[in-house]
């Protein structure tokens, strides 16, 4: 009896432990563009189309390996619209009453696959270098759950940059020489570019006509959607810009979007890349003198410190976690997001560059479109859930324990030690968006002053309860105290004066 192998698209591996426990000569790989998973957020043009071409090339390719794909487009007529549809389709279509499946990563679907009325056996993602158990083990009895200590089991356990039990030049992080602002000149003239192919182009016409009202510019189009491009993309990236992507990390320019960062992270999510095999082509960059031990290590440890431990987090904490909310945070998402008119010039940047590319680096993320949605109370569901949309490296296992834990703190502390929260200073430290931005940076109070600065202090005087004992929030809240009664008191009626305009929908 044959069975139903489904393949999602975010599972285009040819190594997947659902193929490799299948038998070729009788079992049938289910590939489905379907609108349920299009729809239970508004993704990005650009997200949905690299998904579905990757998907179409992954099938062809199957079936060059001789694989029997049944492939459902979104527009083909007999389409179910969803998995569990699609799945029984193909059931009574083939007479197969089992499937196999590779663990999805979004407990939705995991729980949609168990409770389907078809037999399916969830297999493990074995993708990753740490199984659930692992993390799962590593965690227990701690009191705090930090990356950089799971990071180094890491390292052990995959010898990347290790010299025999200890890492290679005295020290497991050189995140502190990964610190430095936007330089002047940027020599890198960003990721590779792909000439969409007939293949992509039917897909791009197909997303321009379904999900012209989603958030984000579709074209131009120019990502990679094969392993093969996908490796040209890697190369590129190690050759001509990761000498200096450790020095420049952090930097944010308003014109020039990338920097010398690699923008792979789609791939690898996706599977078109392995993680393991891009950590190794890094190290193996440091080994032969191409790359200082900064930017293979700041490299590396996003790959398989952060990475690995967000899957870990979002496996270990459960369903409920995406919809966290320690901080009881709960104004709306404002337009801003969306796209809509603001005079903050870092927010403006940040935003367009997201509907432009469906890509921003860590820190606009985190230090741009965080901090001020954390500094603002917004809702943190609502945050994960466009962050969930807009960008194209976005699925939930990786995106929300980002976002809740990291960005927004809606755990509480499982993953940051501290609110990710900053005045308008920093991000003038590390960028030029500050410069001919209608506010200045350098007024804390007054007419033009910068909401950032506003907003920072009007978060910690709302939250002094929860924090005023966190020892690495002191020196916070005593420049706070230090401060005439006056002026705190001007601060935070400034600020709720601009909490209020954002409310009601003002150009902010």
């Amino acid at each position: 009896m044959s069975r139903l192998v489904l393949v999602l698209g975010d599972q285009l591996s040819m190594g997947l432990s659902a193929l490799r426990q299948a038998d070729r000569d009788s079992d049938i790989v289910v590939m489905a563009e379907v609108a349920e998973e299009t729809a239970y957020v508004k993704h990005h043009p650009k997200k949905i189309a690299l998904i579905f071409a990757a998907m179409r090339k992954f099938a062809a390719r199957l079936r060059e390996d001789g694989w029997d794909v049944r492939y459902a487009q979104l527009d083909d007529t007999q389409n179910a619209g969803s998995i569990v549809g699609e799945l029984l389709r193909r059931a009574e279509e083939t007479g197969a009453s089992e499937v196999l499946v590779t663990e999805p990563g979004e407990w939705r679907l995991i729980d949609k696959l168990k409770h389907a009325p078809i037999k399916t056996h969830i297999l493990p993602d074995d993708r990753f270098i740490a199984s659930h158990q692992e993390f799962e083990d590593w965690a227990q009895g701690r009191k705090q759950l930090r990356m950089e200590y799971f990071y180094r089991e890491m390292r052990r356990k995959t010898g990347l940059l290790m010299d025999g039990a200890d890492p290679v030049e005295g020290k497991w992080n050189f995140d502190h020489e990964n610190r430095k602002p936007a330089p002047d000149e940027v020599d890198f003239k960003g990721p590779m570019e792909f000439q969409p192919d007939e293949t992509v182009e039917e897909v791009l016409a197909l997303v321009e006509a379904r999900f012209d009202g989603h958030f984000g510019q579709l074209r131009p189009f120019w990502f990679a959607t094969t392993e093969g491009e996908a490796r040209r993309a890697l190369a590129h990236f190690i050759a001509n810009a990761l000498p200096k992507f450790g020095d420049y990390q952090d930097a944010m320019l308003a014109e020039n979007r990338f920097l010398y960062h690699a923008v792979i992270s789609a791939y690898i999510n996706i599977g078109l890349l392995d993680p393991l095999e891009v950590c190794e082509k890094v190290a193996a960059a440091y080994d032969t003198g191409d790359v200082p031990i900064n930017a293979a290590e700041g490299f590396i440890r996003q790959i398989i410190g952060w990475r690995e431990y967000m899957r870990g987090i979002y496996f270990l904490e459960g369903p409920d976690y995406p919809a966290r909310n320690e901080l009881r945070h709960d104004r709306d998402l404002p337009d801003l997001f969306w796209g809509a008119e603001t005079q903050m010039r870092c927010l403006s940047k940040a935003v367009a560059q997201t509907r432009d590319e469906a890509y921003a680096h860590h820190i606009q993320r985190l230090m741009v479109t965080g901090n001020f949605a954390l500094l603002a109370g917004i809702d943190p569901e609502q945050v994960h859930e466009w962050y969930l949309a807009v960008y194209m490296d976005a699925f939930e296992w990786v995106e929300a324990p980002n976002t809740v834990g990291m960005s927004q703190f809606a755990d509480g502390g499982i993953i940051a030690s501290k609110p990710y929260v900053s005045s308008g200073a920093y991000i003038n430290r590390m960028s030029d968006y500050c410069k001919g931005c209608a506010y200045s940076v350098s007024k804390k109070t007054g007419e033009g002053a910068c909401p950032f600065n506003l907003l920072y202090w009007h978060f910690l005087d709302r939250h002094r309860d929860r924090f005023k004992s966190n020892a690495r929030m002191g020196n916070m809240y005593r420049t706070w105290d230090r401060m005439d009664a006056d002026r705190r008191e001007t601060v935070l009626v400034e600020a709720e004066g601009f909490l209020k305009r954002l409310e009601a929908g003002e150009t902010v």
